[in-house]
C-alpha cells in the first residue's frame, strides 16, 4: 500500500508539473488584431545578422514620424517569449515596436549558439536603433528601449554608451554580472565562484580541442521533490505550453541553457557601474514585490541618476511579469514612454 501511495504521489506530481499555470491572464503567445507584424533583419557592428519582429499599428500614418521602442527578451529566451507580447501591447498604444533576438539566440546569427557575450548583446540594441532610424515613419530622436529579465542589464549597458536611446525601462531585471558573481542575495561564496570559472575555462579547452559542448543548467527539464521554488517558477513558463518555445533547428531540452565555456564573461560584466551617466534620460524599473530578482531593480534604482522611477507590482513574482497580463503594468509602461519620447 505504501509503494502504491508513493507511486500515485509521483504520478500526480508529474501531471501537475506538465500543466501550465495560465492564471492571472498568462498570455505569452498573444496575437494582436490591431497591429501588423513583419520579420526584419539587420546587422550589428560585428556584421552579424540580428533578426526581429517589427510591430506597426494598423492605423499608423506612415507619412509621419513616430516614437519607437526596442524590446529585449529574458536571458536564455527568444523574442517569442515575453518580448513579442510586450511589443504588441505597446504597439497597440501607438508605438512602432521591435522585438529582437539577441545574437547567438533564436533566429539571430552567432556561432556557437547559446554563447554568452554581453558586449555583443548590448550592441544588438544599438543596431536596432540604427535600423529603426532608417525607417521613414520612425522619429530617430524618439527611440526607447525595454529590457526584460537579463535584457534589462543589457539595455543599461547599451544606453550608457548610446545616447540615442532616449528612455530606458526594465522589467523583472537581472543584473547578469552580479547574479553570476554573487548569486541571489549574495549567497555564492568566493570558492563557488572560482569553481565555476575553473569549470568554464576547462570546458573552453575541451571545445578548442574539438570536444562536445556543455551547457549550464538554465531551466530544468524535470521537476522532483528537491527542485527549488525558483526553478519551479521558471519551469512553469519555459517547460510548459504557457511559454515553452523551441526555435527551428534547436533541441527543446537545450532551450534557455547558455554555453558553460562562455559564462565567465558574465563574471566580468558590471552594467550598473556608471549607470548615473545615463541621466538626464529617464529610467523606469519595474519589479514584483514577490520577485526573487527584486534586489537588482532596487540596486539599479539606488545608483541611477534622476529622473528615475521604481515601480513595484503588488502580488507579482519574477516570471509573473513575463506574461501575466492581469499583473503587467502595460499602462504604466506606455505612459512612461509617451511622456519620455514626446
Amino acid at each position: 500500500m505504501r509503494k502504491m501511495t508513493l507511486a500515485l504521489g509521483l504520478l500526480l506530481s508529474s501531471l501537475t508539473a506538465a500543466a501550465a499555470d495560465l492564471s492571472k491572464g498568462a498570455d505569452n503567445f498573444y496575437k494582436s488584431t490591431t497591429v501588423t507584424q513583419q520579420k526584419v533583419t539587420f546587422k550589428n557592428q560585428y556584421q552579424m545578422n540580428v533578426v526581429g519582429n517589427l510591430f506597426i499599428p494598423n492605423t499608423l500614418n506612415r507619412n509621419a514620424k513616430h516614437p519607437a521602442i526596442i524590446v529585449g527578451h529574458p536571458m536564455g529566451a527568444v523574442k517569442e517569449q515575453s518580448s513579442n507580447l510586450y511589443a504588441q501591447k505597446l504597439a497597440e498604444q501607438g508605438f512602432v515596436t521591435l522585438a529582437i533576438d539577441l545574437s547567438f539566440w533564436g533566429e539571430s546569427e552567432g556561432k556557437p549558439g547559446h554563447m554568452v557575450s554581453p558586449e555583443i548583446y548590448a550592441d544588438d540594441f544599438s543596431a536596432a536603433v540604427d535600423y529603426l532610424s532608417t525607417q521613414a515613419y520612425v522619429d530617430a530622436e524618439k527611440i526607447g528601449v525595454l529590457g526584460i529579465c537579463g535584457s534589462g542589464s543589457f539595455v543599461i549597458s547599451a544606453a550608457k554608451i548610446d545616447p540615442r536611446m532616449k528612455a530606458i525601462a526594465t522589467v523583472s531585471m537581472y543584473d547578469m554580472g552580479a547574479a553570476f558573481r554573487n548569486g541571489l542575495k549574495h549567497s555564492q561564496t568566493q570558492a563557488q565562484r572560482e569553481a565555476l570559472i575553473k569549470s568554464a575555462v576547462e570546458q573552453r579547452f575541451v571545445e578548442f580541442q574539438g570536444g562536445e559542448k556543455a551547457y549550464i543548467p538554465g531551466t530544468v527539464n524535470k521537476l522532483d521533490a528537491s527542485t527549488p521554488d525558483i526553478q519551479r517558477e521558471f519551469f512553469d513558463f519555459y517547460r510548459t505550453t504557457r511559454g515553452g518555445y523551441t526555435p527551428q533547428g534547436e533541441k527543446e531540452e537545450l532551450t534557455t541553457k547558455p554555453l558553460l565555456s562562455s559564462v565567465g564573461k558574465f563574471m566580468n560584466f558590471y552594467p550598473f557601474n556608471d549607470i548615473e551617466t545615463i541621466s538626464p534620460r529617464p529610467m523606469l524599473f519595474i519589479t514584483g514585490d514577490q520577485a526573487h530578482s527584486k534586489e537588482f531593480s532596487e540596486d539599479a534604482y539606488k545608483r541611477a541618476g534622476q529622473p528615475k522611477t521604481l515601480y513595484v507590482v503588488p502580488g507579482a513574482g519574477h516570471v509573473d511579469l513575463y506574461d501575466r497580463t492581469d499583473l503587467i503594468p502595460f499602462s504604466r509602461l506606455a505612459s512612461f514612454f509617451k511622456d519620455s519620447l514626446k
